[in-house]
């Protein structure tokens, strides 16, 4: 999310005070392509992934995630550090805010940037917002500003079994780091995932798109595995 020492403040605090009603998880993941609000981030190539979580009873939450990317230069992966509060404020209405922290180590400029975010969840729909709040100089165009930049989405998760669910999405990009990337002042992304649960992960059948000009469709297999440390 700086953030490390946020994370790492807050993990250490709460495993400190009540290591009963905390839990440490791991993901990892295997896709065919990562995109990122519709758009490839290692061009159109594999993904390896991987995130070690904590989490407590309370509602507040930390964890790391990285990857392997492709920006076609020298930068290969990416570093993501995160934390937050999830928590209910009725029976069917639960709510998430929280810090992300994208970090790019090897690249050559200062491309990282942090985003706020918050969710808001009823049954089977989830509304979000986020909004970038720090951006590296290397982001932008000098003209443009490095931390503007907003995305709405809204996310519809339908269980079609205790082991298999359908997932849909759309997101609205705007502001003028979307300028300087795409040359657009803004853009949507969709995207349909059918996705099965099994002993040995979750596997998901993912359409993407989005109304960037020139950008074509994209079809995603992931395989991704969790398990308790």
């Amino acid at each position: 999310m700086t953030k490390t020492s946020v994370c790492l403040t807050l993990l250490g605090a709460l495993a400190a005070c009540t290591p009963a009603t905390a839990a440490f998880d791991a993901n990892i993941g295997l896709s065919s392509n990562y995109l990122w609000r519709g758009i490839s981030q290692t061009g159109d190539a594999v993904a390896v992934d991987g995130s070690i979580d904590y989490s407590h009873d309370s509602g507040f939450y930390a964890g790391v995630w990285a990857s392997n990317i492709d920006f076609g230069d020298d930068t290969t992966f990416e570093l993501d550090l995160y934390g937050g509060y999830s928590g209910e404020i009725t029976e069917s209405i639960s709510f998430d805010v929280g810090y992300l922290y994208y970090g790019y180590p090897d690249a050559d400029a200062d491309i990282d940037f942090s985003e706020l975010y918050a969710s808001l969840s009823w049954q089977w729909l989830t509304l979000g917002y986020a909004r970038v709040i720090h951006g590296g100089n290397g982001l932008a165009d000098d003209a443009l500003s490095e931390d503007d930049m907003d995305y709405l989405s809204a996310e519809v998760a339908i269980p079609l079994s205790d082991s298999l669910s359908l997932d849909f999405h759309y997101g609205y990009s705007s502001g003028d780091l979307i300028s300087s990337w795409y040359d657009e002042s803004s853009y949507s992304d969709y995207s349909a995932a059918i996705t099965k649960s099994t002993e040995l992960g979750e596997v998901s059948f993912i359409v993407s798109d989005t109304d960037l000009t020139g950008d074509d469709p994209k079809v995603v297999l992931r395989w991704a595995y969790s398990f308790g440390l």
